[in-house]
């Protein structure tokens, strides 16, 4: 059987540092107030010369560089953003061309912050099919460009960045023993698009417009959305919360990750958190987590690894992954 294995990870961050005090000098908020409700302290704003696509080169190469590959190795380039630098072509195209491939196929996934978890679960699809040997799936963001600076709710929660993986595919026994992708689980509700949205596109403004959002909402369906996919990743597989070795959820509140942990019966020691230092990097937040567990030797080969996230739409999904 073949399975989707992670061969390598990797990161990139914005120069520029925007802490919680500093945000109290543009809006009427407080670093007490960011931190009680969101867990967020600081975050990385892009400046004008960074953009989805170049932070999303940096997270590609570093990810072939941990996984001692180079370009020429990779078939796919899968992109998961809300914000591309262009309407088109595919950011993911532009990241190929960056990389200097002239070969393979390239294309965005759009399902925001679940967009990492959508494209994993693409990306396996097209290694288990054959298309493809090698994937690189990248998370990147840009979420600076389309918030209103002026509206609290909202300015004090994103920030920018870019996280990618390596998938190679590679034969298995057919077991949860084995390295990779185990199983995937994705969802949508299309009736609760005015929860979390940004108002502008091409078809009905012709701009880009900004993110509108009704937190208490969101958070009201958050928990049981991520955990209703989980539970049936557990069904899938046969394992449960006790044999998961690390949760790395979507960093979008501090509340939102720990109710979901406390619900699915997972010890807080065992779930991965960056909220703090990342905010909400919506489809960047999944493998910049990853990035961070990897590189200070938490997450380890043969690790038993569970992906979730939930965003606008709604969409929601889960992966386990056997590291």
């Amino acid at each position: 059987m073949i399975r989707s294995v992670v061969r390598g990870y990797g990161a990139a961050l914005p120069k520029r540092v925007v802490t919680n005090r500093e945000l109290e000098t543009m809006v009427d908020t407080s670093d007490e107030w960011i931190v009680q409700r969101t867990g967020i302290t600081q975050r990385y704003i892009a400046s004008d010369d960074e953009t989805t696509a170049s932070l999303g080169e940096k997270a590609a190469r570093a990810a072939l560089d941990n996984a001692g590959l180079t370009p020429d190795d990779i078939d796919l380039v899968l992109l998961a953003t809300s914000t591309p630098n262009n309407t088109f072509p595919a950011t993911a195209v532009e990241i190929q061309n960056r990389l200097g491939m002239k070969h393979g196929y390239a294309f965005d996934m759009q399902a925001v912050c679940s967009g990492f978890v959508y494209a994993m679960t693409t990306a396996d699809l097209h290694l288990r099919g054959g298309l493809a040997k090698r994937a690189l799936v990248i998370g990147a963001e840009t979420f600076s460009r389309i918030l209103d600076w002026n509206d609290r709710t909202t300015c004090v929660l994103f920030g920018d960045g870019a996280g990618a993986v390596v998938l190679e595919a590679q034969e298995g026994e057919g077991t949860i023993a084995d390295r990779g992708i185990l199983t995937a689980h994705l969802r949508s509700d299309g009736s609760h698009k005015d929860k979390l949205y940004v108002d502008g596109g091409p078809s009905t403004t012709g701009t880009v417009g900004h993110l509108k959002m009704e937190g208490r909402e969101v958070f009201k369906h958050a928990v049981a959305m991520i955990t209703d996919v989980i539970e049936d990743a557990f069904e899938a597989t046969g394992t449960t919360a006790e044999d998961i070795d690390w949760l790395v959820p979507h960093q979008a509140n501090r509340r939102i990750i720990d109710g979901s942990a406390k619900k699915l019966n997972i010890p807080t020691e065992k779930v991965v958190v960056t909220v703090d230092i990342h905010g909400n990097t919506s489809a960047a937040s999944i493998p910049l987590a990853l990035s961070v567990a990897c590189a200070d030797g938490r997450i380890k080969k043969g690790d038993l690894v569970m992906l979730e996230a939930m965003g606008g739409g709604f969409t929601w999904g889960a992966v386990l992954i056997r590291w």
